[in-house]
């Protein structure tokens, strides 16, 4: 059973034992349906649900980006035809979550609606590395999704997450540089880490150079 004593807001712990006797109610993935409808958010706002909860996603930085983009090409031109590619598209994982992973790789369907099944769930994680192994591998596994990758821009891997149990993934391992990984769902789909996320060196500079010494 997960824990529902607190909820983190990033700037302070409010712990929800101090609003009782009274229960709080979680939001529900219908409920969050109807608000998005209506209009409740603003355009540009980009929301996701997490077991009940609404939670705002941060801005993207450039490796995280650069990951989508390259990742995302890939996937599309490897499965065309055979599912579609989803990037950060809602997920209708559970009755209390919709996320909006970074790409999904779903069946094809013939109606319009958010997917509640996917071959492959992705993440890329420099700042959300802990929602991302926490909150959301629980999430995607307690959803029955049979493959759940991490791409870890900090540490220059991608953690991939298998064979999901009672609401946990049970098998993970680790891909770096010169390593590449093959999809479950399509065995013939084999992704090299070093197409989509670069190895790690210094960070490039985008101010000019400082004149030499004299």
């Amino acid at each position: 059973m997960r824990n529902t004593t607190a909820i983190d807001y990033s700037r302070h712990m409010f712990d929800l034992r101090l609003l009782g006797p009274e229960r709080v109610h979680p939001i529900s993935r219908r409920e969050f349906d109807r608000m998005v409808e209506s209009g409740v958010f603003e355009e540009d706002q980009r929301i996701e649900l997490l077991r009940g909860v609404l939670v705002e996603l941060s801005p993207q930085g450039v490796p995280h980006s650069h990951a989508i983009q390259e990742l995302n090409e890939r996937l599309v031109l490897a499965l065309v035809g055979r599912a579609k590619v989803r990037p950060q598209c809602p997920y209708a994982a559970l009755d209390d979550s919709q996320p909006e992973p970074d790409l999904a790789v779903v069946p094809l369907q013939p109606k319009p609606a958010h997917p509640r099944r996917a071959h492959l769930l992705v993440e890329v994680a420099d700042t959300s590395l802990r929602k991302d192994r926490g909150v959301k591998a629980g999430i995607y596994a307690e959803n029955g999704a049979p493959e759940y990758w991490i791409v870890n821009v900090a540490e220059g891997v991608v953690e991939v997450l298998r064979e999901p149990k009672d609401g946990a993934y049970t098998q993970e391992q680790r891909y770096g540089p010169g390593e590449s990984i093959q999809l479950v769902a399509f065995p013939d789909v084999s992704l090299a880490v070093d197409d989509f996320l670069p190895p790690l060196g210094p960070s490039d500079s985008t101010s000019p150079a400082a004149p030499p010494a004299r």
